[in-house]
């Protein structure tokens, strides 16, 4: 498992790992580091998926979701006010919470990346910038799709990784990033479409 800098690692008993999403939040406003532990464990892979996908591979995205812990160590939402009925509620507005704020740190990191890179084009207008990806070996699947969602528009991968691989709603993708539910929709439809058009060669099918 991945593990954020700069935090302690999980140690929690079962007890705590049973605990809801909001009874974890509400320990940690008390000051017990075990449930903030918890927390850490829960939303961290999530996180680094969704930052990995605005970034990729060779950006700062440990960096990243560490600040986006560190600003939920620092002030954490409010709770939802129907998390104690609906846990799933609870869970789902803290998830929406921590994917905004790494989406907007990503944001940040982006620009930050950009204006870099056109200070050193100045500098260097002739240096060759390189782009490749090196080949996808056929016979691994995991990579090919990796490779594959790697070629989409980053709004159909961003969409892909939150619905598929994080299995997040279309409301609280909605949340995280600011779309419609509609055009949360069409870009699933249309990036799956292309998806499937990109892998076909790539895994040697017809």
């Amino acid at each position: 498992n991945p593990r954020v800098r700069g935090f302690p690692p999980f140690h929690a008993a079962q007890p705590m790992e049973a605990l809801t999403t909001a009874s974890l939040l509400e320990r940690w406003r008390d000051g017990d580091t075990d449930a903030f532990a918890a927390l850490i464990q829960r939303f961290e892979e999530p996180l680094l998926r969704h930052v990995r996908v605005l970034l990729g591979p060779r950006g700062s995205c440990e960096d990243v979701v560490q600040e986006t812990f560190l600003r939920l160590a620092k002030k954490p939402p409010a709770p939802h006010p129907d998390a104690n009925q609906d846990p799933s509620a609870g869970h789902g507005a803290l998830a929406a919470w921590l994917h905004r704020v790494a989406r907007n740190l990503c944001t940040d990191e982006m620009r930050s990346t950009s204006r870099r890179e056109q200070r050193e084009q100045a500098v260097a207008p002739d240096e060759a910038v390189s782009g490749g990806q090196s080949s996808v070996d056929g016979a691994d699947t995991k990579a090919a799709v990796r490779r594959g969602m790697d070629q989409l528009p980053s709004d159909q991968r961003e969409v892909l990784v939150l619905r598929l691989l994080d299995g997040h709603s279309y409301q609280e993708i909605a949340e995280i990033t600011g779309l419609k539910t509609g055009t949360i929709g069409w870009l699933l439809s249309t990036g799956l479409a292309a998806l499937s058009q990109i892998l076909a060669p790539m895994l040697g099918n017809s």
